[in-house]
């Protein structure tokens, strides 16, 4: 089994290795920022993640949660934290999180939160994929062409270009979900991105749709409307 630990806290992390590491799982990276946990999530695929909530970059576990989960869905994240209130629970709950566990760390909850993640990892593995929907209505008669990647207004395509289509794609996946900054740019951009890049790709899909199809979630981020908003 292959493992990530995402936590700024060298201790805490060398810490919580020995413990994975004394129950057989193979830790092969130990990483302190929210960029560095996405780009190496993403290209090492590892079975289990265990993601601090603060970490030493300005992109936070939670938003690093919620895009690793979109790029790798396979991977069981399990949320690092001091305290759990209501928005990370809401974070939990969006990046699909397996469990958590509380700090200080304590070894029987470190390995029996470790064996239900990898119990239920193996029985989603097992079980039939779904398939994604081919279509998914937005507001006012918009619809999304998922395998073919198409927005459509009333049958008539929306001219939109490649990276527009992405910004489209992801939202869509969400819709009636809010989307931060950090990961509208991680998936489109696979990087960082300043405001005035983002405003800027909005503005050119909002002048080919409805304005309001996409709302800006204030303090949040950005939501695609479904068909069923008001």
């Amino acid at each position: 089994m292959k493992i990530i630990i995402v936590e700024d806290d060298l201790i805490a992390a060398e810490f919580l290795k020995e413990m994975l590491e004394e129950s057989g799982a193979e830790v092969i990276s130990i990483i302190d920022t929210g960029k560095a946990a996405i780009s190496e999530c993403i290209k090492r695929e590892p079975d289990v993640i265990f993601m601090d909530v603060m970490l030493s970059d300005n992109i936070s576990g939670a938003d690093a949660a919620l895009a690793i989960s979109r790029q790798v869905p396979q991977s069981k994240i399990i949320f690092l934290t001091s305290y759990i209130d209501e928005e990370i629970i809401e974070y939990a709950t969006q990046a699909k999180a397996a469990g958590y566990l509380t700090k200080p760390y304590n070894k029987m909850q470190i390995l029996a939160t470790l064996k239900l993640v990898t119990q239920a990892r193996e029985e989603n593995l097992q079980s039939p994929a779904k398939e994604k929907p081919e279509k998914i209505s937005l507001k006012n008669g918009y619809v999304y062409l998922t395998k073919q990647n198409r927005l459509l207004k009333e049958g008539k395509e929306v001219e939109l270009g490649p990276t527009a289509l992405k910004l489209i794609e992801l939202l869509c996946t969400q819709a009636g979900i809010s989307v931060s900054d950090t990961q509208i740019a991680m998936h489109v951009w696979g990087k960082e991105v300043n405001d005035k890049t983002l405003r800027s790709l909005m503005y050119r899909i909002r002048s080919a749709t409805d304005a309001e199809l996409i709302k800006n979630i204030s303090g949040t981020g950005y939501m695609i409307q479904p068909a069923s908003s008001s």
